[in-house]
């Protein structure tokens, strides 16, 4: 028995001897690694929406169902914690807001600077379009080209229904302007047979040009766009002498359009 006792205690004292020989703790710990300050690098998440109808989204490119426009990036930077940071949506303007029930976009704009450019009526007149169309002058302005067959009969049909609506004040208190973004190929006569299809009245204006002045005209309305195709469908809302500017969804009620243009003619009485 003292023999093994023996045994047993040389066998624990060479042990001990071996590990402190090699510099390992009789007790040692496995040390967790330090954690660092740094965070992982934000995601982006990245959807497509209709810059008229931002509650259509989709995962892809493509077109809106409701008003045919192309769908336009929208990012949010996603963090560690799963946070969305604000969107950066292309091409969003400041003073904008969005009427769910009406299904309306609006956007409010300052005074805008109109050039006098010379352009053609429908009726292949020479006009001054600020002199003689805005200047002083409650306007609804809408872009259309002749050929299309998605979003512009049901412009022109919405501004009929407008003119409708707006009886005798249409030509005395209030312009409607129909502006071509295809200048190439709207004559003056392609515009007044366009225009007959919805019986388009006195107080009806459609203009076309030459396209560098057409463009230049475009860009100061903020209507420019690369393809014909790619137009906005809004209708820019004004009244000259006050400065007031809306920019609102051209495929709208016709009621909805009215009730805007009638706040800007009731602007008159309070400048």
């Amino acid at each position: 028995m003292k023999r093994y006792l023996t045994l047993g205690l040389l066998a624990c004292t060479l042990a001990f001897t071996a590990q402190a020989q090699n510099g390992t703790p009789h007790h040692a710990h496995k040390v967790a690694p330090m954690e660092t300050s740094k965070q992982p690098k934000a995601d982006t998440e990245v959807h497509y929406s209709c810059p008229m109808h931002p509650t259509v989204t989709a995962k892809s490119p493509g077109k809106c169902p409701k008003c045919g426009m192309d769908l336009r990036a929208v990012r949010h930077e996603e963090t560690a914690e799963g946070e969305l940071t604000s969107p950066d949506v292309t091409a969003t303007s400041p003073n904008v807001s969005f009427n769910e029930t009406a299904g309306t976009r609006a956007e409010q704009t300052s005074k805008m600077n109109i050039p006098d450019i010379e352009l053609l009526d429908q009726n292949g007149r020479k006009i001054h379009f600020y002199t003689d169309l805005v200047k002083g002058q409650t306007v609804a302005i809408n872009f259309i080209f002749t050929t299309c067959t998605t979003i512009c009969p049901p412009l022109g049909a919405t501004f009929a229904r407008v003119q409708k609506e707006l009886g005798d004040k249409l030509g005395r208190n209030v312009r409607l302007i129909s502006i071509s973004v295809d200048p190439a190929t709207d004559t003056p006569e392609r515009l007044k047979a366009w225009g007959a299809k919805f019986h388009a009245g006195a107080g009806w204006t459609f203009v076309t040009g030459n396209k560098p002045q057409v463009d230049e005209l475009l860009r100061a309305l903020g209507a420019s766009s690369a393809r014909r195709e790619d137009h906005t469908p809004t209708v820019l809302i004004g009244n000259d002498a006050s400065g007031n500017w809306t920019r609102t969804y051209g495929l709208a009620k016709a009621s909805q359009l009215v009730q805007i243009i009638n706040e800007a003619i009731g602007q008159d009485s309070h400048n």
